[in-house]
């Protein structure tokens, strides 16, 4: 029984939409490989879905060789986060009542393994301060990972 819940949300995650799709900006080599590209720091740029004007930039690490060629390796859980304020920030009313669920709300999503590994970045809203947050950490259905990495964005005025 225990196998086929198993099974059940690893085909449940593999087939689930991704919330966003990152824009990837750049990356670097990390280490040779001969058969297969190389393991690299990949440099990723999303926009927030729910507050306008706010990016994050995404280092993470992506293996490589004949297994992540064909995306079947497990990337490690080595990520970094920064978002910034580009422009005047609206805060739509679910994220203002976000504030209350203190386990805030996924805005980014990417499968870091064939099945039960995922990198995921969440935003959580801290009016006392009047800013918002974002975490990024990956985790791993079968006994997670607590590798994570911290952004807080201030809610500024805008001059145009």
């Amino acid at each position: 029984m225990v196998t086929i819940k198993k099974v059940a949300v690893a085909a449940a995650l593999l087939f689930s939409p991704v919330i966003l799709h990152a824009e990837e900006i750049g990356s670097v080599d990390t280490a040779f490989k001969l058969l297969g590209p190389d393991n690299k720091i990949v440099v990723e740029a999303f926009d927030d879905p729910d507050v306008k004007n706010v990016t994050c930039y995404l280092s993470r690490a992506k293996t490589g060789g004949f297994k992540g060629g064909i995306g079947l390796a497990e990337d490690t859980s080595d990520a970094a986060i920064s978002c910034q304020q580009v422009g005047p920030i609206e805060l739509a009313d679910k994220v203002k009542e976000s504030s209350k669920n203190k386990k805030g709300q996924v805005v980014f999503q990417k499968r870091t393994s064939l099945v039960f590994k995922k990198l995921q970045v969440v935003r959580f809203y801290d009016p006392k301060r009047n800013s918002l947050i974002y975490l990024t950490y990956s985790d791993k259905l079968i006994d997670g990972s607590p590798k994570n990495a911290l952004s807080a964005v201030p809610i500024m005025p805008w001059k145009n």
